[in-house]
């Protein structure tokens, strides 16, 4: 009997990324290769390159030279590019990285194995020619949702598996594969933007805003649950305007409590929403729906008015911190975070003390800083006024070190508060760690449990907090919480 062949994904980038390099998976195994975890142990080390800023795109290189020395010492035989970075740059990539041994667009995604099969035989397929994904939908949203069945959509990939193939748990499983056993998944909720901000290329490269239907986000999660998934989060480009392609701009305050009563769900969690676009009842439903985090993860940007507009974005100080007050008038334990650009072209000193009035009002749970720097095909490469590079660097530092001491001190207006924790971690040496309600997966910090032992991984504790260790916090688990927990993993 041949051997089976191996293949081991590499993610790079947002958890967007991760699901579909989980949908790459499915495809893969499905059709008869064997995954493993170690690109050394794989004949193919598929790279899910990020293309969103110069620094990821750095680390996506580097990943892919990294798999390519895995070729002269080790089991490894080919090296592909996936993902954002190689959609976007395609043929570009290809030659300035011949260390790829293939370089597939999203038009790829649904032939994978054929692909890799072909490039793992010593065969060229050709790197694809980027385009405007933007131009391959209808203009109007309405009339997307047929046409995006013929349009190659990552993460939107079939409910059931190929014909032939045994499902993993029931007639309902996703052309999916688990890469790990965390108790927190993503799922994808749509894909592509149809907003236009002058720094952000990733409309032209994953396209215009689709939903994905209500019946198959459900689907997934219940599939998910069955995998002993206890937490999802909700991911897209913008999950404000799901919905409007099927007709319901308001479809998420109507799905979220669906997916709130699938058994096995703990907590559903809401990531990337657009402050212009929220809404009085999709505040209620975040901030009052058992098992959904009252969770904000908002794309504030900046707060200078002109700044914003510059940037084809809206809002100022003012509204921002009305709509906080407004979500913590409903939910005052409700986390907020987001992210924010320093030194965008034009950008005064009266704008960056503007974006400082708004973070010392803003109480935010986390925050991310970033300069400003061109990226290539937007209409803020155009601009004129940019910032030389060290001014850029100073508002960057200066900015960063404000926002460091601002989530320090958020964290501990929270100590006496009564936490749900998810335990992710369990470590003889280095603790019990988990994430409260306010906490996202890898961005917004974590819980260390004292007191932890006989917790276990997918556990949710109730706990009181403690202390603080910067943007982390520190909590007790409470007594009856943990008899509660013992009760609830049986």
């Amino acid at each position: 009997m041949p051997e089976r062949r191996t293949v081991a994904l590499v993610t790079l980038g947002c958890a967007r990324n991760e699901v579909d390099s989980e949908e790459l998976a499915g495809r893969l195994e499905a059709d008869g290769w064997q995954l493993v975890e170690d690109a050394a142990d794989a004949d193919v080390a598929v790279v899910n390159t990020c293309g969103f800023v110069e620094a990821a795109k750095k680390d996506s290189v580097d990943a892919l030279l990294e798999a390519n020395d895995l070729k002269d010492h080790g089991r490894t035989q080919a090296v592909v590019a996936v993902g954002c970075m190689a959609e976007r740059y395609g043929k570009e990539l290809a030659e300035a990285l011949p260390e790829a041994d293939g370089v597939l667009g999203f038009d790829d995604y649904a032939d994978i194995s054929d692909r890799l099969q072909t490039i793992l035989n010593g065969g060229i397929h050709a790197a694809h020619t980027p385009r405007d994904r933007r131009k391959l939908l209808p203009i109007s949203p309405v009339e997307r949702q047929e046409a995006g069945t013929q349009v190659a959509i990552p993460g939107h990939g079939p409910l059931d598996l190929p014909e032939g193939v045994a499902p993993a748990s029931g007639p309902r499983a996703p052309l999916r594969r688990r890469l790990d056993g965390a108790p927190v998944a993503s799922v994808k909720l749509a894909s592509g933007c149809d907003r236009r901000c002058s720094f952000c290329a990733i409309p032209s490269f994953r396209g215009s805003f689709i939903s994905r239907r209500p019946g198959d986000v459900l689907n997934e999660t219940r599939w998910l649950a069955e995998q002993g998934v206890k937490e999802i989060m909700l991911v897209s480009e913008n999950n404000t305007s799901y919905g409007k392609d099927l007709g319901d701009i308001r479809l998420l305050e109507s799905l979220l409590p669906e997916l709130a009563d699938v058994d096995g769900i703990e907590r559903v969690r809401v990531s990337y929403l657009q402050p212009a676009e929220m809404r009085p009842g999709l505040i209620d439903v975040l901030t009052s729906t058992p098992k959904i985090a009252p969770y904000f993860d908002l794309s504030f940007q900046h707060s200078a008015p002109g700044v914003l507009r510059a940037m084809r974005r809206f809002g100022d100080t003012d509204a921002f911190l009305q709509l906080l007050d407004t979500i913590r008038g409903k939910a005052p334990e409700a986390g907020v975070r987001s992210n924010f650009i320093v030194g965008f072209p034009g950008e005064t000193a009266a704008d960056l003390a503007e974006l400082e009035r708004f973070l010392n009002g803003a109480r935010l749970d986390a925050i991310g800083v970033f300069g400003y720097s061109d990226e290539e095909g937007t209409e803020a490469a155009t601009y004129d006024g940019k910032l030389d590079e060290e001014v850029v660097a100073e508002r960057l530092a200066r900015v960063s070190r404000l926002a460091e001491e601002l989530v320090s001190q958020r964290a501990e207006e929270r100590v006496g508060e009564t936490v749900r924790v998810l335990v992710e971690s369990v470590d003889a040496q280095e603790g019990v760690y988990g994430r409260a309600a306010h906490q996202a997966p890898e961005t917004d910090g974590q819980v260390l449990l004292t007191n932890g032992e006989g917790l276990t991984i997918g556990r949710m504790v109730e706990a009181k907090v403690v202390g603080t260790e910067g943007v982390d916090l520190v909590a007790e688990p409470l007594t009856g919480s943990l008899a509660w927990s013992e009760e609830a993993g049986r």
